[in-house]
């Protein structure tokens, strides 16, 4: 496993990390053991950087991470050993309300991740997508300041649904780390806001680096997905923003351009490990959070973090190409303008 580390967290992160949000909900049913199973394996990979948020689960997954800390730290971890746990607050109220943006609701989000996470200082509190009009409001930065002085948070940063979003957060002098949607499939990040952000030194956390599950190769046009699991009931952003479910792609577009990818790699690379090796080989990204509903998965998901061989660097240098002509013959279209 590779480590990064961004100057405004000042703390290496493996540059693959365990997104949380699988353990939590909307992914279909995801048992405690099969739960613990992620963490544990993430772990024994040398993963040491977790995503979750307060919602994910009603804060189940946040309760599964603080149990995984507390483990460890109870094996004799010291406290700087521990993984790192980035959280997100700020969709427990309508999340499209800015005036739910108050002080009260902040502080009450933060202290209630501190009590799931058993931690007195938070790792990283992320905003969590919040409304456009927030990027804009200096009243929800000063909470995020007051909260860092006070000792209850070490950073924050910003989870993004857009550039434009990303590079308004960027003016932040506190911003630690943005967090946006970067993948094969979703390459506007890297025209302005990776290049800004890491000559800033702020953290570049690629989220739904395998697009939602596309990009494994495994889908087909007759694979269904459980009723209580996103890629079934958000498809056209009928619950949230529709760029988080298959990274705003239709689902048919989508299996067209993997099989695309999958014919450039000619079985040299599996398509995940490609997806998520192109995306850490971007200059200024510091890591991709794949999500997994199993430990084989995880441990699948981690192997990419590992320094690429000479082989494998030529085989993702004509996975390169072929993302670049595959976006811009089938993709730049419908996602460029919008996100």
């Amino acid at each position: 496993m590779q480590y990064r580390t961004p100057t405004r967290l000042a703390r290496p992160l493996s540059v693959i990390g365990q997104g949380c949000w699988q353990i939590g909900a909307d992914w279909g049913d995801v048992s405690s053991d099969a739960a613990h199973a992620v963490l544990d394996a993430a772990v024994d990979a040398g993963i040491t950087f977790f995503d979750t948020a307060d919602v994910y689960g009603d804060g189940r997954s946040e309760q599964l991470l603080g149990a995984m800390r507390a483990r460890l730290g109870a094996d004799g971890g010291a406290a700087s050993d521990l993984p790192f746990i980035a959280t997100k607050a700020s969709r427990r109220a309508d999340p499209f309300a800015p005036e739910s943006f108050t002080e009260e609701n902040l502080r009450a989000w933060v202290e209630r991740s501190r009590r799931n996470l058993g931690m007195d200082t938070l790792d990283l509190v992320q905003l969590h997508c919040p409304p456009p009009a927030i990027y804009r409001e200096d009243r929800v930065f000063d909470v995020l300041d007051a909260l860092a002085e006070e000792k209850k948070i070490a950073a924050w940063g910003v989870s993004v649904e857009t550039c434009e979003e990303a590079m308004l957060s960027l003016e932040r002098e506190h911003l630690a780390s943005i967090q946006i949607i970067l993948n094969p499939f979703r390459l506007k990040p890297l025209g302005e806001v990776v290049p800004t952000a890491d000559a800033k030194g702020v953290a570049i956390i690629a989220r739904v680096p395998l697009a939602s599950g596309l990009l494994t190769g495994k889908f087909s046009p007759s694979s269904q997905f459980a009723a209580n699991d996103h890629r079934s009931f958000n498809r056209h952003g009928e619950a949230f923003d529709q760029g988080e479910t298959f990274s705003g792609v239709d689902f048919e577009t989508g299996l067209t351009a993997v099989a695309r990818l999958e014919q450039a790699l000619d079985g040299a690379m599996p398509l995940a490990e490609a997806s998520l090796r192109w995306i850490l080989a971007q200059q200024g990204v510091t890591a991709a959070i794949p999500g997994a509903s199993s430990g084989e998965q995880a441990r699948s998901n981690a192997a990419a973090g590992s320094a690429p061989t000479t082989e494998q660097a030529e085989v993702l240098g004509r996975f390169d190409a072929a993302v670049r002509e595959t976006y811009d013959e089938l993709l730049r279209e419908s996602i460029h303008p919008r996100w």
